[in-house]
């Protein structure tokens, strides 16, 4: 490790965590929360509370189409704009609750991880929440690099006088303090673009968190974060995957291939309209061939042709473009889990979220690709959340939702005050564009 001299950061920290389970209670935020995940199919709006016993309930559900969205990115200022316009004003109306700030979902601007190793002397004082703050800080300065910005930097552990292992040294007496951080950092342009999509929409960014991440902690139980798991939610843009082990999260990757791609594989292979391709992948799309799909012809309107004008495929045919597709995602997905070096920490289980792994046969195609044990994730049954948000395909709201009242508290009890002298939407305008683009 690198020695890191006793000295105040010069940058504000407020991203140090502690475990926390993943279906525990929540801290006691008071006030509404407001969580936003733009998406390349949908875009979706929670807005919940933390009610007096603790736990979390839903107040409405904002869900729209999405647009001016690819691959997670912003590509369409002006669509992207009306699409989140449309799907928080439907959520506001629901709760009654107008919304200023949001938890957003980060899927865009390639999000990398990296793992750095800092140490702090402490000369024989107490460890505090200040030195927390200095030493993840700290680990933001050396993560840097031109064109990205830091997103996470999350405290894996800590070594107190060398010995490693200390989950929460708060209060402990040492000579040194070192940390184990986990740094998530995307491309500064695309995240400048997304904040300036919500600007437009009259809305802040209060925090941003990886899509993975927030997916594990909808569908994850807890034993599974500590034993080891990896989390891929197969959205409609990109597929992203998140590692977990004892507790935290260790790694996270995007690759950009999602069920979009399969649709427009459908389209070009039958000369069909990509609303009718995305029909056809829902009502008899799978994985996994069957005796009789041969005989079972579907009908296939052709692409530019008059209505009369329609031919009939086997569905083994729709089948032989659907399965090569997703066999190439899961091995994408197994190479960069391979190339992250994780070994036994990745652990032996699989959970598939996101709307792309619904489609029948995923579940095994990914078991075997995989060479692990695969199961479905869904997001946890909250108070209020309607059933139809009950799907793997909103474990990524919900997975927010419960980071901002249980993970993100965390952050924001060690987040320093800073800029006292600005009034306050200035201030977290500043601080946004200055400290984190």
């Amino acid at each position: 490790m690198n020695e890191m001299p006793n000295r105040p950061s010069p940058a504000p920290e407020a991203l140090a965590m502690r475990s926390t389970p993943t279906r525990g209670r929540p801290r006691g935020r008071s006030g509404p929360i407001a969580v936003l995940d733009i998406g390349s199919t949908k875009m979706t709006c929670l807005i919940g509370r933390v009610d007096s016993d603790g736990s979390i309930r839903v107040l409405s559900v904002g869900h729209q189409r999405s647009r001016g969205v690819r691959a997670g990115s912003i590509v369409d200022l002006d669509q992207a704009e009306a699409a989140i316009r449309a799907t928080v004003a439907q959520a506001e109306e629901q709760a009654d609750q107008p919304v200023r700030e949001l938890v957003v979902n980060l899927s865009c601007g390639q999000p990398q991880s990296r793992h750095f190793d800092v140490r702090m002397a402490m000369h024989g004082d107490a460890v505090t929440d200040a030195d927390l703050r200095r030493i993840v800080a700290e680990g933001r300065m050396r993560a840097y690099a031109e064109g990205r910005e830091v997103v996470h930097a999350i405290p894996l552990g800590y070594a107190v006088d060398g010995t490693s292992g200390v989950r929460d040294p708060r209060g402990m007496v040492c000579e040194s303090l070192g940390a184990r951080l986990h740094v998530v950092d995307a491309s500064v342009g695309t995240l400048r673009n997304l904040a300036a999509c919500l600007g437009r929409c009259d809305l802040e960014i209060e925090s941003l968190v990886a899509a993975p991440f927030a997916a594990g902690l909808a569908a994850l139980v807890e034993d599974e974060r500590e034993l080891g798991v990896v989390v891929i939610d197969m959205g409609g843009g990109t597929t992203s995957l998140a590692v977990f082990a004892d507790g935290q999260l260790q790694h996270t990757d995007v690759i950009p291939i999602g069920g979009q791609h399969v649709t427009n594989d459908i389209a070009r292979g039958l000369s069909t309209t990509v609303s009718h391709a995305e029909r056809m992948k829902t009502l008899h799309g799978s994985t996994d061939a069957a005796p009789g799909d041969e005989r079972d012809l579907l009908p296939v309107p052709l692409v530019g042709e008059d209505d009369h004008a329609i031919a009939k495929v086997p569905r083994s045919m729709l089948i032989g473009i659907i399965r090569p597709r997703l066999e190439e995602t899961f091995e994408l997905v197994r190479a960069r889990l391979d190339a992250a070096g994780l070994g036994s920490a990745a652990g032996r289980r699989v959970v598939l979220t996101g709307g792309a792994s619904q489609l029948i046969g995923v579940r095994d195609l990914a078991a075997a690709m995989l060479d692990k044990q695969v199961r479905l994730g869904r997001p946890p049954a909250l108070r209020g959340l309607p059933d139809v948000a009950q799907g793997p395909a909103f474990a990524v709201p919900v997975g927010l939702l419960i980071w901002a009242a249980t993970e993100g508290q965390v952050a924001r009890d060690l987040a320093p005050v800073g800029f006292a002298g600005i009034p306050g939407p200035l201030r977290r305008l500043f601080t946004w564009l200055r400290e984190r683009l």
